[in-house]
């Protein structure tokens, strides 16, 4: 393991992050994180329950109206300090990727976390263009036209492949929108998706 990163030490408080905070699972379970690379564990953290699940639900419900309710330009400005505090966690970032996954650092550093990087950079742009658009009129006395509104609590499921990236993917696009999100990422690849939640934190 790299020495610079002790995932024991960063993920002391556990591998659940809800309600802006680190905690660790409900679960009598516990799950190892493996480098492929090494076969070396990296972590072993206790599973989510069902506890768990209805409390991220809950926060996420809670946070949703007022995060709903913010302008266009607070949701991208909000995304922009998101950009930063992630460029100022690159090379850990970049470290925990690649041992968790067993891929090559450069790849991580070169790829996967100026990818990241880029796609909360152009949601942060996108938040600000959320047009609405005329559509074709049917009757004399009525205005038809498309108005985009957040909906609610998204759900999504993040793959092992790929996980910083592919939770990023799964993130952005609902939270430029308006949305709050829970989600579930591959119980053997948790590490990426926790500071990406810890960087959201420090963005406020």
């Amino acid at each position: 393991m790299d020495q610079r990163f002790d995932t024991t030490e960063r993920f002391t408080d556990g591998a659940q992050y809800i309600a802006g905070r680190q905690r660790a699972g409900g679960s009598e379970r516990t799950q190892s994180v493996t480098d492929p690379a090494t076969g070396e564990e990296l972590l072993r953290y206790r599973l989510a329950g069902a506890a768990d699940v209805d409390a991220a639900v809950d926060a996420a419900r809670a946070a949703f109206p007022g995060w709903a309710a913010a302008t266009p330009g607070e949701r991208s400005d909000a995304l922009h300090r998101f950009a930063a505090a992630l460029t100022e966690a690159a090379e850990d970032l970049a470290t925990a990727e690649s041992l968790q996954c067993g891929k090559p650092i450069k790849l991580s550093s070169e790829f996967d976390v100026p990818g990241t990087i880029d796609n909360t950079a152009f949601f942060a742009g996108a938040a600000r263009h959320l047009e609405g658009k005329a559509a074709a009129e049917y009757s004399g006395d009525h205005t038809s036209y498309v108005r985009r509104e957040p909906i609610g609590v998204i759900g999504s499921i993040a793959p092992w492949n790929y996980p910083l990236q592919m939770a990023a993917w799964k993130i952005l696009p609902a939270i430029a929108a308006g949305n709050t999100i829970v989600l579930k990422p591959a119980e053997i690849t948790p590490l990426t998706s926790l500071m990406f939640a810890q960087a959201a934190g420090a963005a406020g």
